[in-house]
C-alpha cells in the first residue's frame, strides 16, 4: 500500500507543485499503442531530479525523531547527494556527501554548489556507503540512506509515494517503465501499481542490472558494475528494504545500454525535452518491450499490445554528464 503521509507535507513546501506528465503521441503511434505519457522530472522543488521528495521527507521524520540532529550524511552517485545538501540548507542543517571516486566532476561541483562537504571515496559507491553509515554513526549526524535497511531508506520509498500520488491524477495507464538503481523508486512504483493496478517494469543499465540479476535469484543478489553513462542508475545490489516491494511488485525488468540510451536523450531532446540518460532510459526500455523478441513474455506478462497506455518515469534532467 503506498504511503500518504508525506504528499501533505511536500504539499506544505515553497514551490511545491505536481510534476508535468507529457504526452508523446508520435511515440505512441510508431509503436502502435494507445498512448505514451513521460513523467518530467527534470525540474522539481529547485532541482533537476526527483530525489528531494525522498530527501525532504526523510529529513523530516528524522528531525521529528532526533530533533538533536545537526548534520546530514548520505552516499550518493549524484542525485541523491545533492537532495540532501539541498534540503539541509533549507533547514540549517550541515551536510556531508560521500561519492565514488567515479563520480563526474560536475555531479561533485553541482553537491558542493549546494553547500555540503564532498567526500570522495576511493572506491565504488558501495564503500561510499560504508563511509557515509560509520560517519552517521557520530552523535548529532543522521546517516539519511536510500538504500539499506535503516529507518531513512523506507522513509525515502515513502516520500516517493508523492510523486504516483500525482501520477494517478494526470493519468489512466496500465503500463509503468520505472527506472531502478538501488530501488527505492521502483519500490514506491511497486506499491503504487499493486494498488492500481498497473503493471510495473524496471529499467536498469546492461552495466548495473542487480535488480534483473535478484529477480532471477529469488534473493538479493550483488553485480558486477564496470561503469556506466547512467551515473545515477549504477548500483551493484538493491536495497534490503525496497526488496520486498520489488520482489512481490516488479513484473520483470529490461537493461539498456548506454547506446540505447543516448539515443533516448537526443529522441527526446527532438522533442524539447532535456531528461538525462537515466530520465531517457525508459524511452529505450519501451522500444525494446514493442519490438524485441526476447521481451516476448514480458509483453505477454504485462498484456502489452494496441490497447496499451504507458508512461515512462524520466526521473532527471540533463546533466554535463549525461
Amino acid at each position: 500500500m503506498p504511503s500518504a503521509d508525506a504528499a501533505p507535507f511536500h504539499a506544505s513546501l515553497d514551490g511545491y507543485q505536481p510534476t508535468p506528465l507529457r504526452e508523446l503521441p508520435a511515440v505512441a503511434a510508431e509503436l502502435g499503442i494507445a498512448a505514451v505519457g513521460l513523467k518530467d522530472e527534470s525540474s522539481r522543488l529547485g532541482l533537476p531530479a526527483f530525489k528531494v521528495l525522498g530527501a525532504s521527507w526523510a529529513v523530516e521524520r528524522a528531525l521529528r525523531e532526533n530533533p538533536e540532529t545537526h548534520t546530514l550524511v548520505a552516499a550518493s552517485a549524484g542525485n541523491h547527494g545533492r537532495a540532501v545538501a539541498h534540503v539541509a540548507a533549507g533547514r540549517a542543517l550541515g551536510a556531508r556527501i560521500y561519492l565514488p571516486e567515479r563520480a563526474s566532476p560536475p555531479r561533485r561541483e553541482a553537491i558542493s554548489g549546494e553547500g555540503a562537504d564532498v567526500v570522495v571515496v576511493d572506491g565504488t559507491y558501495e564503500d561510499a556507503v560504508a563511509s557515509a553509515r560509520a560517519d552517521g554513526a557520530h552523535p548529532g549526524v543522521f546517516e539519511l540512506a536510500d538504500v539499506g535497511d535503516s529507518d531513512a531508506a523506507a522513509w525515502v520509498i515513502d516520500g516517493y509515494a508523492t510523486l504516483f500520488a500525482e501520477l494517478g491524477e494526470q493519468g489512466t495507464f496500465d503500463v509503468l517503465l520505472v527506472p531502478v538503481g538501488v530501488g527505492a523508486l521502483a519500490a514506491a512504483a511497486a506499491r503504487f501499481g499493486a494498488h492500481h493496478d498497473v503493471h510495473v517494469i524496471g529499467v536498469e543499465p546492461t552495466a548495473a542490472a542487480c535488480l534483473t540479476a535478484s529477480l532471477s535469484a529469488g534473493t538479493p543478489t550483488a553485480v558486477a558494475t564496470p561503469g556506466t553513462t547512467m551515473a545515477s542508475l549504477e548500483a551493484a545490489e538493491v536495497s534490503v528494504v525496497a526488496w520486498p516491494s520489488l520482489y512481490r511488485g516488479i513484473d520483470g525488468t529490461i537493461t539498456v545500454s548506454d547506446e540505447e540510451a543516448s539515443s533516448a536523450v537526443t529522441e527526446l531532446g527532438r522533442l524539447g525535452l532535456e531528461i538525462g540518460a537515466a530520465g531517457a532510459a525508459p524511452l529505450a526500455a519501451l522500444r525494446a518491450l514493442a519490438t524485441d523478441p526476447q521481451c516476448a513474455l514480458l509483453r505477454d506478462r504485462v498484456g502489452f499490445g494496441p490497447g496499451s497506455r504507458v508512461a515512462l518515469l524520466a526521473t532527471e534532467g540533463r546533466t554535463d554528464d549525461s
